[in-house]
């Protein structure tokens, strides 16, 4: 007679062990999947500047001098950016070819008295359009947003990551990126290893800076949007912000007054891209030689960092 046995089974004890013993190897690989995650945001985001380093350093060999950090309302090319100026030399030769037809078909990037109802100039086709290189991957948010520029003109406005880097701030000309600017590699005289260009700034909460395209910024002169300096007081006064938010320090998309300094995504610090074409991963501990790196012929001296 053949006998027949019955496979035991789990007993409570051991069912609790078993969950037990994934919930330590959940607790294990979360927070090595989320650094692995963190490393490749970090190595994307430094591609991402080494990219645009290239791209001014071209423009800079084609024109004898980087693109304006911000055009003036004057110019042929309203509040045109260095980043809507560097179009063609971030594989971007469709898009970069629209710019000069759409400012000659309308000299306001973001339309003039333009509306659904109204008719006017319809806002730039470049305006509303991610160019992944200037974002930065940490920032996971959607950066393309409906803005009211009144007269009922809702216009899809894209955001970026990056910031060029003004010098002290926006009416200093001290930087390399800034309104008019019109920087030749020989006026670096602090050194191109020595002196920022682009640094980290995630747009706002409610992505009323940060327009890669063209920005006028707080004041007219880019700033907040497309440039920034590493002591902006005004535009700190003007949100309202103390000035002790003024300087490199930790930030969040949900403190409006982080908009007026850089930060990142990255922990303990964020990436700036240098006027010989290099990164650095600078560490928030750099608050204090963070003003000197900004000026391109301070004559500063400092420690490394």
């Amino acid at each position: 007679m053949r006998h027949h046995h019955r496979r035991p089974a789990f007993t409570l004890i051991e069912l609790l062990v078993v969950i037990a013993i994934i919930a330590i190897l959940i607790g294990l690989l979360v927070p090595a999947t989320q650094k692995v995650r963190a490393a490749a945001y970090r190595t994307q985001c430094q591609n991402n500047m080494k990219q645009m380093g290239v791209a001014l350093h071209n423009y800079h060999g084609n024109y004898g001098r980087f693109p304006k950090g911000t055009d003036t309302i004057w110019g042929d090319h309203w509040y045109l950016s260095w980043m809507g100026s560097i179009l063609p030399f971030v594989e971007q030769n469709a898009l970069g070819k629209t710019v000069d037809p759409e400012y000659r078909r309308s000299m306001s990037p973001w339309g003039y008295w333009w509306s659904p109802g109204w008719g006017g100039y319809a806002p730039h086709a470049a305006l509303g359009m991610v160019v992944s290189i200037y974002r930065c991957p940490a920032d996971v948010r959607e950066l393309v947003s409906p803005i009211d520029m009144g007269n009922g003109n809702v216009t899809p406005i894209a955001f970026t990551s990056y910031l060029g880097v003004s010098g002290t701030n926006g009416s200093a000309y001290d930087g390399i990126l800034y309104h008019k600017s019109t920087v030749r590699l020989t006026d670096i005289t602090d050194g191109t290893s020595n002196t920022f260009m682009v640094g980290e700034r995630p747009p706002s909460l409610d992505l009323w800076f940060g327009w890669w395209y063209a920005g006028a910024g707080y004041d007219s002169l880019g700033t907040g949007d497309v440039v920034l300096g590493s002591r902006d007081f005004g535009y700190a006064n003007s949100m309202g912000c103390p000035t002790s938010k003024v300087g490199y320090q930790v930030g969040t998309v949900n403190n409006a007054c982080d908009q007026v300094h850089f930060w990142s995504f990255h922990e303990n610090g964020g990436h700036f891209l240098l006027a010989d074409g290099s990164v650095r991963f600078v560490a928030l501990t750099a608050n204090t030689v963070l003003p000197f790196l900004c000026t391109r012929a301070g004559n500063e001296v400092m420690n490394d960092y």
